[in-house]
This record gives C-alpha cells, sequence and structure tokens, in this order.
C-alpha cells in the first residue's frame, strides 16, 4: 500500500503567517521555514513580536478566515485521495487549520498545538513531537506503507529523505541548490507527474 504525506502551507494553501504579516504590515512576520530553518527559533520570534503589538489568537483566526487554497490545490487533493491515502503533514497548528482544512475536505492533519490564555494570547506553542514530520513517515513505513512526500521547506527535507519518493513542490530556490536529490516542480500538473513517476503501480493522470 502506498501513502501519500503532504506539507500544508506554501503547498496547498498560503502561508499563514505571510497572509497575517501583509494584513497588520509587520514584515517580520513574513519569515517563514524557508528563511529560518530551526522551528523553535522561529516560533519563538513570532511570538515575541505578537507579544510586542499586542496581538493573539483571535487576531490570526480573522485572516486565515479570508484565505483560499491555492488555484488547482482542491483539485489535486482530490485527484490524490482518488490514487492514495492522503496525510497532511504540517507545522501549522489545530487552532488555524479548520477553515483551510474544510476547504480541501477535510483530509487527515497531524500538526502542532498552541497555548493560548483566557485573554487569547498566545503564550507558547506544543510540538506534537521532535521532527514531526520525518517521524510520522517512519511511523508509516513501521506498518509496511510505502510513502511519497511533497513539501516546500527546510522542515520539509526529513521527511523527504525519510519518505521512500520525496518531492520538492513550490521550494523556493535557495531550498532547491540546497537539496538537489529531490525532483522540484512548481506545477499542480506536474506534481502529479511526479506521483504517477514515484508509484509502485501504474496510475493514470
Amino acid at each position: 500500500m502506498e501513502i501519500a504525506c503532504l506539507d500544508l502551507e506554501g503547498v496547498l494553501v498560503p502561508e499563514v503567517w505571510i497572509a497575517f504579516a501583509e494584513r497588520t504590515g509587520i514584515d517580520a512576520l513574513r519569515a517563514t521555514t524557508r528563511d529560518i530553518p530551526d522551528y523553535d527559533v522561529l516560533m519563538k520570534q513570532r511570538l515575541r513580536i505578537l507579544a510586542e503589538h499586542n496581538l493573539g489568537l483571535p487576531d490570526i483566526q480573522a485572516v486565515i478566515a479570508d484565505i483560499k487554497p491555492l488555484d488547482g490545490a482542491v483539485e489535486f487533493v482530490d485527484w490524490l485521495r482518488e490514487r492514495f491515502q492522503v496525510i497532511i503533514l504540517s507545522d501549522t497548528f489545530y487552532e488555524f487549520a479548520a477553515p483551510l482544512m474544510r476547504q480541501l475536505g477535510w483530509p487527515t492533519l497531524l500538526c502542532h498545538k498552541l497555548i493560548c490564555d483566557e485573554n487569547g494570547r498566545v503564550t507558547d506553542y506544543q510540538l506534537r513531537q521532535a521532527n514531526p514530520k520525518r517521524q510520522a513517515v517512519v511511523a508509516l513505513k513501521s506498518i509496511y506503507y510505502r510513502v511519497i512526500a511533497a513539501g516546500d521547506s527546510y522542515n520539509d527535507t526529513t521527511m523527504l529523505a525519510e519518505a521512500d519518493a520525496g518531492i520538492l513542490f513550490h521550494a523556493p530556490d535557495n531550498v532547491i541548490r540546497e537539496f538537489p536529490q529531490f525532483p522540484a516542480v512548481h506545477t499542480f500538473e506536474d506534481l502529479k507527474k511526479e506521483f504517477v513517476k514515484a508509484s509502485n503501480r501504474p496510475l493514470t493522470l
């Protein structure tokens, strides 16, 4: 059996923190794992900026409510689910994800959790586990699934390396240069072709 694992932000939906940065005008919030590979460093920076500007979870959720999937993403997920079991492995948070998952047809999502106070101020975050994307692939392989994975950022590369086949999608040039072992594509049609190519089964587009 084969299973498809996908990153969420940058692959299927726009980056939440970039959208929030654009809404608030706080450029420092535009940083993502494409820019800062260490997720703990990135999140501590985000929490500090939120506190400095007195912004909380409701403010972020108001922006997420207006976010739509990337053009072609819904159709791609539908195509993929007809051919594979599909799991989204993301460094987003359950407190962010529901509006996005609803638009994608509620695929299975494994991500993290925010810790907030009674006023909605984000005080901390709780990782599902260390190196969660890679460990999810390890677990799936331990129950004899063959895994094909796609992602766009530094935090996806251990998942791609652990998978039986890894694909960079919508990745920036710096990530593509540093990880030439993974095929890199930029359209959903080409991503479909890479999944067909990576599969051990006869698949059609």
